[in-house]
């Protein structure tokens, strides 16, 4: 079970990295407008609150890798309660399919390092 819940964690991890490169590099190209339905103005106008979401994405990231190396379930169980609050917030606030891209993930990841 370990071993399933450490990749797990990896795979949330990789999530919001990708979710990083997204909002703090990519969000006015095609693939940042595609993923989060943008037009190209609306993307110039928010482009800085995007870095700042994609900062706080990669410190989520940063800290399921620190649980990971340093073989800290406790941090890993943290960050992954961190990133299910942030999963149903945006379900409840922007769009329900942020619960399944980050939440379900994260739960998932959740029970597994429970179960290690």
């Amino acid at each position: 079970m370990h071993v399933a819940a450490n990749i797990v964690v990896g795979f949330v991890a990789l999530i919001h990295i990708y979710i990083l490169v997204l909002e703090m590099l990519l969000w006015e190209k095609p693939a940042g407008l595609k993923a989060f339905g943008l037009s190209k103005e609306f993307a110039a106008q928010t482009r800085v609150l995007a870095a700042n979401q994609g900062l706080y994405n990669g410190f989520l990231a940063a800290g399921l890798i620190w649980g990971l190396l340093s073989a800290r379930v406790d941090v890993q169980m943290f960050f992954l309660v961190c990133v299910l609050v942030a999963g149903v917030y945006g379900a409840l606030t922007a769009n329900v399919k942020i619960l399944w891209i980050q939440g379900m993930p994260a739960l998932v990841g959740l029970v597994l390092a429970g179960l290690a």
